[in-house]
């Protein structure tokens, strides 16, 4: 792979540019989806319309969208010279992204029941934001990422590391929830209830946002800063309407409970 590197890279030094750019562009992306989001909702599960191409079975989706965030990432971590995994900071960031992507790659699509088939295209840009995103994160923190001596001791790792746990948790355990709404053999939607569903009616989408801006506050870059700007603004927006939905579709919806915010939004 290095040599596949080189090829696209007259030097390290171009790399991290390219690198760089990739971060502000994600930003920019975020900004032009946060405009697009505010007429259209993300075009997949309960909100999938044909408008966005045929069908892909949902677990079948799932698996393959998500495979190369983990697959790309691997192959730069243990099949080019990274020059920065020696480095305790490096190895507990790259332990985090792993730990999300093994569960939402390898894990989760497994464990799906029922669901809605994704479209084409929402498939086929989930895919490409893996790759993007998977490359640009890793790539950064393996081969060029330096941090101050005693990096892991800072009050910026320890918050971060912290945030990242928390939101972790609080999204596996939210999809283990919305898993078990309904008995085999059971159709249709029901009110999640336990864990910070009592709260807010995206606790998943909250537990993601969690997770990595824990990890921006912990890595301390555009890359990882970009990765949580742009899943903060697709999350929110789907919490938001996940919200408005529930509270149409169910009379007896927890009034109290928020779209995303516990007690606030």
């Amino acid at each position: 792979m290095d040599s596949l590197l080189s090829r696209l890279f007259s030097s390290e030094e171009e790399e991290l540019y390219i690198l760089d750019c990739m971060g502000y562009f994600m930003v920019f992306m975020a900004a032009c989806t946060f405009v697009t989001l505010l007429f259209e909702n993300v075009p997949y599960g309960r909100y999938a319309t044909s408008k966005y191409g045929f069908p892909v079975n949902v677990r079948l989706a799932w698996f393959i969208q998500e495979l190369p965030a983990f697959l790309v990432p691997f192959c730069l971590v243990f099949w080019t010279s990274s020059a920065k995994t020696s480095e305790l900071p490096n190895q507990l960031l790259i332990a985090m992204y792993f730990c999300h992507y093994v569960q939402r790659s390898l894990i989760y699509p497994f464990l799906i029941r029922g669901g809605k088939p994704t479209p084409f295209v929402s498939f086929v840009l989930a895919i490409v934001f893996c790759l993007y995103n998977g490359y640009m994160q890793i790539r950064y923190l393996s081969h060029y990422a330096e941090y101050p001596a005693h990096w892991v001791t800072h009050p910026c790792f320890i918050a971060g590391s912290a945030l990242w746990l928390v939101g972790w948790l609080m999204n596996v355990h939210s999809d283990h929830i919305l898993r078990n709404l309904r008995k085999p053999g059971e159709t249709g939607y029901k009110i999640p209830t336990g864990g910070v569903f009592e709260y807010v009616s995206g606790a998943n989408f909250l537990g993601e946002i969690t997770e990595w801006a824990g990890f921006a506050l912990a890595g301390h870059s555009i890359h990882s800063i970009s990765f949580a700007v742009f899943t903060t603004v697709v999350l929110a927006s789907r919490a938001v309407a996940h919200h408005k939905w529930y509270l149409n579709k169910f009379e007896d919806y927890p009034k109290t409970r928020k779209a995303l915010i516990p007690f606030l939004f």
